[in-house]
């Protein structure tokens, strides 16, 4: 839920804890442990008049997590629609939906079986 939250830009802790609807303690020890594994980075900030605080940045690691994610939500959205409906994303740019689809490095489409 958290890695979720931070795809869809969440930045500060109070974010992920009212977002993800979590505790704060949850929060905190999820969040430690997903800097700890390189997915989240600490970045420091300052708003004007303000203290330097940290809010969290996704590393290149964690943002490579992104197709996995969506692909798990297709996945969801074909075997477990009557929970709740399906989810969809859509491109920021032009507004289509976005999905994941397995390719060869030759970018031809795969058979039923890729490998």
């Amino acid at each position: 839920m958290l890695m979720r939250e931070a795809f869809y830009g969440a930045t500060r802790f109070e974010e992920f804890v009212r977002r993800a609807e979590l505790t704060e303690a949850t929060a905190s020890t999820r969040l430690h442990e997903l800097v700890e594994h390189g997915l989240l980075e600490l970045e420091p900030y300052q708003e004007p008049g303000q203290r330097t605080r940290l809010r969290y940045r996704l590393t290149e690691k964690g943002a490579d997590l992104f197709p996995v994610i969506v692909s798990l939500m297709q996945w969801g959205n074909r075997w477990l629609t009557d929970t709740g409906g399906p989810a969809e994303l859509r491109h920021r740019g032009c507004g289509a939906p976005v999905s994941t689809e397995l390719r060869c490095e030759a970018r031809a489409t795969p058979s039923s079986s890729p490998i």
